[in-house]
């Protein structure tokens, strides 16, 4: 499904002389469709930087990206141009980041209804039972579903991004440490849905603070020096 090849990424520092920072360097790794794997490593090695490549959020500065995509076939993420990326983007990619970035005055179902509106083709009934649906295993009371995400707590933040990502069931999804802010029996929950996806063929790569847990739900652990 996806082969990362010599990946690398560095930023230069106009501000500091342009200093050069190197954020990651001569990554490899391949993922099969429907596998899961986790990206290991200390605090700065770079593991959020490979995701953020993936999706294109940062250019990369070297090596390759190679996935086979549902509507382009195998393309380079890393080079290709940025209409047919942002189809992918819109039409086969989730992620997951460690903070919910929306629209202020959005309801929590909108927020969750509109990829799937968006790439489903399914109609407004639909998509806000299954919206209802995942907001009520993530234990959203159902008090907020109309409410505001800008005024939950962070775990519920949390909680409403990652059903946003996963309500539209991606071919491949990009996880940045979606658990860290869960309590236990939301970390359960969310590792359920995982579970459910990859059996329908969805594509995981993600990052996890838990070191036992990245082992227990990953196929194969990447990591980053």
């Amino acid at each position: 499904m996806i082969t990362v090849d010599n990946l690398s990424k560095s930023f230069t520092l106009h501000i500091l002389n342009g200093k050069k920072i190197e954020a990651c360097r001569g990554i490899s790794f391949n993922v099969p469709q429907g596998g899961f794997l986790g990206l290991s490593g200390h605090s700065g090695a770079g593991k959020s930087t490979v995701l953020k490549c993936i999706y294109r959020t940062y250019l990369s500065s070297s090596g390759a990206i190679h996935y086979n995509s549902a509507a382009y076939g195998m393309v380079d993420l890393a080079t290709l141009h940025d209409r047919a990326l942002i189809e992918i983007r819109e039409r086969e990619m989730g992620y997951v980041s460690q903070f919910l970035k929306v629209i202020p005055r959005v309801s929590a179902v909108d927020i969750i209804m509109e990829p799937i509106l968006a790439r489903n083709g399914v109609s407004r009934k639909e998509a806000r039972n299954r919206t209802i649906e995942l907001l009520e295993r993530l234990r959203i009371p159902a008090h907020l579903f109309d409410a505001y995400p800008a005024t939950f707590s962070g775990g519920e933040q949390q909680r409403v991004n990652i059903a946003r990502a996963v309500s539209w069931k991606p071919r491949l999804l990009l996880l940045d440490e979606p658990t860290a802010s869960l309590d236990k029996d939301s970390v359960g929950v969310v590792l359920e849905i995982l579970k459910e996806l990859r059996m329908e063929g969805t594509t995981m790569i993600g990052i996890f603070h838990d070191t036992d847990l990245l082992e227990s739900v990953t196929d194969l652990v990447y990591h980053i020096c």
